[in-house]
């Protein structure tokens, strides 16, 4: 395993973390969300990814589970907050009171006093700005939360933000947690140039496409059953990426990752790695397999020719519009 900052601050994360997003509590039994755990420890993963409202909070139960017994200070912990854990109308946002709420259940469910990064999961345009930084500085203080970041803001929210932590005195964002693939690359123009100048680190969701970018879908044809295009719970967002089109230039880039000896999810992971704003690529997994080929994309250099080679196969199917990067207009 490879090493980065977390942009410019002192905490350093593995470049390849694991997440359970729509694995652990839904997709995956424990049994086997534990053996993943397991193989990403195994593998010299020591980043780990959740959210409160993953599989319904059961995402971070299993994940303390699994993590127990692990020496604390040998981890580093990230989950997020905003989205609804219950029905009450403050059961999600970015307000005081939930957040405040939000981390005494999250601590709980994964048996932890603390985590290193409390991240909001989305922006939150019913709260005063100042309200979340002031509270996520609270936490800080209390010792609660190492560090904080958001995930999905657009490079206006995050400077907003700065701007706020600075004139105030708050604890500055010092991650930023977008959809990042070769796929998908909204944040480039935008929250990349903005975060680089700011030391804020990218910390990269779906590096592999929700799966699409494996290869294993393939045009004209239904997907394999038991597959995230399948599932109820994945479908939704693979949706954008199972065109024919695109599919048919992913296929195209098999003879690439063959050529430099790589899975296609290792080629994938590897790409967005060579984003030195990139601090770690998460991945999620059914099987611990998948994890130790995952992990194999770590420290892997592709030159200027690899990288020309996969701009030129996919072409003007790459999405690149910023304005992507959306927050609900009002909590859900």
């Amino acid at each position: 395993m490879e090493f980065r900052h977390l942009g410019h601050s002192g905490l350093i994360v593995s470049e390849i973390s694991y997440g359970n997003w729509l694995t652990h509590g839904s997709q995956v039994e424990e049994d086997a969300a534990k053996q993943c755990v397991a193989a990403a420890l195994d593998e010299g993963i020591t980043t780990f990814d959740t959210a409160d409202v993953y599989a319904g909070t059961k995402a971070e139960e299993v994940l303390g589970r699994a993590l127990k017994g692990v020496r604390r200070e040998s981890l580093e912990i990230f989950t997020k907050v905003f989205w609804p854990t219950g029905p009450g109308k403050n059961d999600r946002g970015l307000s005081r009171k939930h957040i405040t709420e939000a981390i005494h259940g999250s601590l709980r469910r994964l048996q932890t006093d603390y985590v290193d990064l409390y991240q909001a999961h989305r922006f939150d345009n019913e709260t005063p700005l100042e309200e979340t930084l002031k509270t996520f500085d609270d936490l800080v203080r209390q010792g609660k939360v190492l560090y904080i970041g958001v995930s999905e803001w657009t490079a206006d929210q995050i400077a907003r933000a700065l701007k706020i932590a600075d004139e105030m005195g708050f604890d500055r964002i010092v991650s930023s947690q977008p959809q990042y693939s070769m796929l998908w690359r909204v944040i480039e123009s935008e929250v990349v140039p903005l975060s680089e100048k700011e030391g804020i680190g990218q910390i990269v969701w779906s590096p592999i496409g929700q799966g699409v970018l494996t290869g294993k879908y393939l045009p004209g044809q239904q997907p394999p059953e038991g597959s995230r295009a399948t599932d109820k719970g994945g479908s939704a967002m693979i949706a954008r990426f199972m065109r024919d089109d695109v599919l048919t230039r992913v296929q195209e880039l098999k003879p690439v990752a063959s050529d430099l000896g790589l899975s296609m999810a290792q080629l994938a992971i590897a790409w967005v790695l060579q984003n030195q704003n990139v601090s770690s690529a998460i991945v999620g997994a059914s099987r611990p397999e998948q994890v130790r080929d995952n992990v194999k994309a770590a420290g892997v250099k592709l030159d200027e020719s690899v990288m020309g080679r996969i701009d030129e196969i996919l072409g003007d199917i790459v999405e690149r519009d910023p304005a992507k990067t959306v927050s609900p207009a009002t909590r859900p």
